[in-house]
């Protein structure tokens, strides 16, 4: 058994270390993560979008997240949801995210 409140904000510390190449705020903080839940075995799944369909890390940044997601200590594998609807809007992103890029 796991402590998966624990386990969750390993993996959202891990999460705040991917980025969006073209906005310098990481993932989490700009709302592209809709849904993180961890179950009793250790197993991530993870719900997440992008900017936009075609944004130029479509491709590779979603397996960055599942890559280091999966080396967070306890977590046994990664399910990773890449999702389209709601898409994403500038609403989701922190009011940290907002003031960093001057929106605030």
């Amino acid at each position: 058994m796991t402590d998966k409140g624990k386990l969750e904000q390993e993996i959202i510390a891990v999460l705040k270390t991917c980025y969006d190449p073209e906005i310098p705020v990481d993932i989490w903080e700009l709302g592209l993560i809709y849904d993180l839940r961890v179950d009793d075995e250790g197993n991530a799944y993870i719900k997440m979008t992008l900017t936009s369909p075609n944004c130029p890390v479509a491709e590779s940044l979603p397996i960055e997240v599942k890559e280091k997601v999966k080396k967070v200590k306890g977590v046994k594998d990664v399910y990773l949801d890449l999702v389209w609807e709601p898409p994403w809007s500038m609403d989701k992103m922190s009011e940290e995210a907002k003031l960093e890029l001057g929106f605030l």
